[in-house]
């Protein structure tokens, strides 16, 4: 064993451990997400009482997306996910990110303050979403995929919950902020119980240095070009599909309200988990560059086609919901290609730097979204956001053909 490195959690783990601890984290992972949305889903219900200008509704969401970048940038100088136990750092970031997302609803809905406490939020997060996927790495046996995969599916209905209570026409914004932040504190506790696998590997010490690998590696920087390109779309397709699914609507019935749009917002974002899960069992048997490929493939087309289908429900609803599911396919598979090309002791900090390269792209794509729509309207729109996948397969291909991708999925590339 290297210097400086030990292993935790035993040699041996039954079956039986292994289901109860990813069932558990699987559980945690769902829950604690609620708070990275809520301000999403809760701004149709603060139009209703108050304008809000555009740069405000931006604001709501990319102050998560710049707190989380801060997180994930100053989780990776430090190595946190590789040197404490995992579980009390997503613990303790969801309780701060409860307490904050609580919070909101005593304050007014938009001011400086309540962006302020959003990027905290996603500064917490960035104890959540990285930190979870460090712990399913821990139980991997030639599984890897389809674990990470089953833990993206569970960010994914977990950053979908908020939209599910904004169907409801008289919750209000506050009540979307607190059942988030109930939600987050339920997943803070549950993953205390949870076990940890026998491929942890903790590094005792801090090597700042270690965290320009994830640059110096060729197959590893272009795992993350890959995902970089799949993040410029995810994040900024969840963020105003719901915008644009009621427009939509108002567009076809000015006297439709909010709940169908808000409803079908949410299976399209919650379907996401079903492509994560099938993308997972598919890239251990497929290989994780045949299938980021191909989600990145169909996920661009949908963004191409949607902006043209708001006078047709049935076909939007349809498209809404594939893209959904597409976008999504790919995104544990980035993490996975990162979890077997790094070092065992750099796993977690590696899987952190890709989260905060990714996150910082989505702040470009999410602020630019609503400028090309008030300029060229959501056709053009959604299509810029193509442009990720397109480059994202580029770099996936090119890494097919590197040498080190024969360490993915078993040899399967």
């Amino acid at each position: 064993m290297h210097p400086g490195l030990r292993t935790l959690g035993g040699t041996a783990t039954p079956h039986a451990a292994k289901t109860r601890g990813l069932a558990l984290l699987l559980l945690a992972e769902t829950l604690a997400m609620a708070a990275w949305f809520a301000s999403a889903a809760a701004i149709a219900a603060i139009r209703r009482e108050q304008p809000l200008e555009p740069l405000s509704e931006v604001l709501l969401t990319s102050s998560v997306q710049a707190g989380f970048v801060l997180g994930t940038l100053a989780s990776s100088l430090l190595g946190l996910a590789d040197r404490f136990d995992p579980r009390r750092l997503f613990a303790l970031s969801g309780a701060v990110a409860a307490a904050l997302t609580a919070s909101l609803a005593l304050l007014p809905p938009v001011e400086p303050v309540t962006i302020a406490l959003r990027v905290l939020t996603g500064l917490c997060m960035a104890g959540i979403y990285p930190v979870g996927m460090r712990i399913a790495a821990t139980w991997a046996n030639r599984d890897l995929g389809l674990l990470i995969g089953l833990l993206v599916g569970a960010l994914v209905i977990g950053s979908a919950s908020p939209h599910l209570l904004g169907a409801f026409e008289g919750i209000g914004w506050r009540g979307i902020y607190l059942g988030a932040a109930a939600s987050t504190l339920c997943g803070a506790l549950l993953i205390l119980p949870a076990g940890l696998g026998p491929h942890l590997v903790r590094r005792a010490g801090l090597d700042l240095g270690q965290f320009a690998h994830a640059w110096r590696n060729p197959a590893l920087r272009l795992a993350n070009a890959g995902y970089c390109g799949h993040m410029w779309e995810l994040y900024a397709m969840w963020a105003w599909l719901g915008v644009f699914l009621q427009q939509s609507a108002a567009g076809r019935d000015p006297q439709a309200g909010h709940g169908s749009a808000a409803l079908l917002t949410f299976f399209a974002v919650a379907s996401g988990a079903l492509g994560a899960w099938l993308g997972g069992w598919l890239a251990d048997r497929l290989g994780r560059t045949a299938v980021t490929i191909g989600a990145m493939a169909l996920s661009g087309t949908c963004a191409l086609a949607i902006g043209w289908l708001a006078a047709a429900p049935v076909i939007l609803a349809l498209v809404a919901i594939l893209w959904g599911i597409s976008a999504v396919a790919d995104s544990a598979q980035f993490s996975a290609s990162v979890a077997e090309l790094a070092e065992p002791s750099l796993v977690g900090t590696m899987i952190t730097a890709q989260t905060c390269a990714g996150f910082l792209v989505t702040l470009a794509s999410i602020h630019l979204v609503p400028h090309l729509v008030s300029a060229f309207g959501w056709t053009a729109a959604f299509s810029v956001l193509a442009l990720g996948p397109a480059a994202g397969c580029w770099a996936m291909w090119r890494l097919r053909r590197h040498p080190d991708a024969s360490r993915l999925a078993d040899g399967n590339r």
